[in-house]
């Protein structure tokens, strides 16, 4: 049953970046890809610290940390920042709501189907770290933003001519 739900969540999460514009996926993919690096490490952090707990162990624990990295998380991340990038406070408002709605009413859902169990954390806990994590990503975005190697170019090499 778990399985289940674990390759439905990435299903129907996957099923959703149909609808993502290529530019913003291709544009937003260095972010989402360092966002969902910190949250493994969260994972790899929290399950020896006891964090939370889940039938079967460290292994329930790993399958449970990339379904919703690799799912649900990636996908809203790349969402998230082609609805709201460069608008910070609809950015922070989006974060704000999801966040929340992961540390209250989806933990209380996922504890309740036996997904996981919080055990030295709360659901404040979640919520905070995922709000951190969003700053740092959006302050992430920005530096790549910043960055020459993003700027577009038309080409041509400066200093070249193009042959007709």
């Amino acid at each position: 049953m778990l399985a289940f739900f674990r390759i439905a969540l990435i299903l129907i999460s996957w099923a959703t970046a149909i609808f993502l514009p290529k530019g913003s996926l291709f544009k937003y993919l260095p972010v989402t890809l360092f966002s969902s690096l910190i949250i493994l490490t969260e994972y790899l952090l929290g399950g020896p610290r006891k964090w939370w707990k889940a039938k079967g162990g460290a292994k329930t624990i790993a399958n449970n940390g990339l379904t919703f990295t690799f799912g649900p998380y990636f996908v809203g991340n790349l969402w998230i920042f082609h609805l709201a990038y460069k608008k910070f406070w609809l950015y922070t408002l989006l974060n704000l709501i999801f966040d929340y709605l992961l540390a209250y009413p989806l933990n209380s859902f996922f504890e309740k189907i036996n997904l996981y169990r919080l055990n030295k954390i709360k659901p404040i806990h979640l919520f905070l770290f995922s709000l951190s994590y969003s700053f740092v990503n959006y302050g992430f975005q920005l530096i790549l933003d910043k960055s020459p190697n993003t700027q577009p170019s038309d080409g041509i090499a400066k200093g070249t001519r193009s042959i007709p």
